[in-house]
């Protein structure tokens, strides 16, 4: 059992509380946010709650920082004097490691890294990145995100990859998903049949390609009929700039 304290449980740092409150319950969670209406939520669930993230970090075995980047130079001020011999993993991307290590001078956590989960924790399914900053490999890393998805240890190099696949590429799997879902009302379904159908289809189709352990390209094969509707609708695709609006939205974003 761990006793982890998230400090700025906002967008991704509540995803992440909110899933391990759900999927790791061995663990003592604590998080922080600097408005006391924010952690009501919080509290209705059971979680401990703090307006000090200082005490915070202090009681914690392990803590992750879940501010924005901009507030991570002031929080790591306020929690410094509490990190020695501790984990510590900051869930706030764009910030290199040798900047937090720098930031980090004077102080030894047990092992320092740079965690970037999706949104997805929040229910278990989370695809997270991450990369070690200072100190000794530590399995707690991997073990514990993989209870809110599924989770791979990667240089530095790769992380920023693996963010913008990862993180950014829920928005952009959601966009997808709300075009398709303007096209099946354009089509004539009434909005929530399609917002069924489409979360439905993009699901199966994951979990159809994962179960093969297939490339994409393998199953939309097996859909697409020469001469038929399927390789028409790609056909349009691609000719509307699909696959390069896609790579372009990845590598220049």
């Amino acid at each position: 059992m761990n006793k982890i304290a998230i400090l700025g449980a906002g967008n991704m740092g509540g995803a992440v509380a909110l899933g391990l409150h759900s999927f790791a319950p061995e663990h003592k969670l604590l998080v922080t946010t600097a408005h006391a209406t924010t952690l009501e939520k919080y509290a209705a669930l059971g979680i401990e709650t703090s307006l000090d993230n200082a005490k915070a970090a202090e009681w914690a075995s392990v803590i992750i920082i879940g501010v924005k980047p901009w507030l991570v130079q002031g929080l790591l001020g306020e929690i410094k004097p509490h990190l020695g011999g501790k984990l510590l993993l900051s869930l706030a991307a764009g910030i290199p490691s040798s900047q937090m290590a720098d930031w980090l001078s004077g102080v030894a956590p047990s092992a320092a890294y740079t965690v970037i989960p999706n949104l997805a924790a929040e229910v278990g399914e989370s695809m997270t990145f991450a990369s070690a900053i200072l100190g000794q490999a530590d399995d707690t890393v991997k073990a514990l995100f993989d209870k809110v998805g599924r989770t791979l240890i990667v240089d530095e190099r790769r992380l920023n990859a693996g963010m913008m696949v990862a993180s950014c590429g829920t928005a952009f799997a959601l966009r997808y998903a709300r075009a398709a879902m303007e096209g099946g009302v354009q089509l004539g379904l009434y909005p929530a049949e399609a917002r069924e159908a489409v979360y439905q289809t993009m699901k199966g189709a994951v979990d159809l390609a994962s179960a093969h352990g297939t490339h994409p390209e393998a199953e939309i094969d097996r859909v697409t009929t020469p001469g038929g509707i399927t390789i028409r609708g790609l056909n349009a695709m691609e000719e509307a700039g699909f696959t390069a609006a896609v790579v372009a939205g990845l590598t220049k974003g």
